[in-house]
C-alpha cells in the first residue's frame, strides 16, 4: 500500500485543528489509561492499524498492562475491566458503528451512571475523536511507524 495524500503537509489548517481536540482532551477529567482504551478499541474496529500501533504504545506508557490491551478486543468475557470502563468500552463500540443501531438508551444509561454528564459530554468527544483520527489515517494510507 502507498500512502496518500499527506494530510498536515496539505491542509495543515484542518491537521491542527484535529490537534485542536486532542488539545482539549488532555485537559479533560478523563484518565489517560482510559482515553487509550478508547482509541484502542475504537482503531480496532475501524481496522486503523497506524492508531493502534500509535496507541497501544502510548497505553503502555501510561502504565496500561500487556494483558489489558491484549484482551480488548474481547473486553465482554473477561474481567479484566472495571464496570466504568466496561460501560465506556460498550459506548466506544456503539458511537464507533453508529449506524447499527445508534446509541441505545441502555448503553448511555450506563455510562451516565459511572460519570456525570460533563464526563460522559468528555468521553463522547474522546470517541468522536479518534474516529475521526481512523478515517484520516485509513484513507490516506497512513503506516505504522
Amino acid at each position: 500500500m502507498t500512502e496518500r495524500t499527506v494530510i498536515a503537509k496539505e491542509l495543515p489548517a484542518a491537521y491542527q485543528a484535529m490537534f485542536g481536540l486532542e488539545k482539549f482532551l488532555g485537559t479533560t477529567s478523563m484518565s489517560k489509561t482510559l482515553k487509550e482504551l478508547i482509541k484502542i478499541r475504537a482503531s480496532q474496529i475501524n481496522g486503523c492499524a497506524y492508531c493502534i500501533n500509535m496507541h497501544t504504545k502510548e497505553a503502555r506508557e501510561h502504565g496500561e498492562t500487556e494483558q489489558r490491551i491484549y484482551a480488548l478486543s474481547a473486553w465482554r468475557d473477561t474481567r479484566f475491566f472495571t464496570e466504568a470502563e466496561r460501560a465506556v468500552l460498550a459506548l466506544t463500540e456503539s458511537v464507533t458503528v453508529i449506524t447499527k443501531e445508534h446509541v441505545p438508551d441502555a448503553v448511555y444509561e450506563e455510562v451516565a451512571r459511572h460519570f456525570d454528564s460533563k464526563q460522559v459530554g468528555e468521553i463522547i468527544m474522546a470517541i468522536t475523536t479518534i474516529n475521526a483520527w481512523n478515517r484520516i489515517a485509513i484513507s490516506t494510507n497512513m503506516m505504522p511507524e
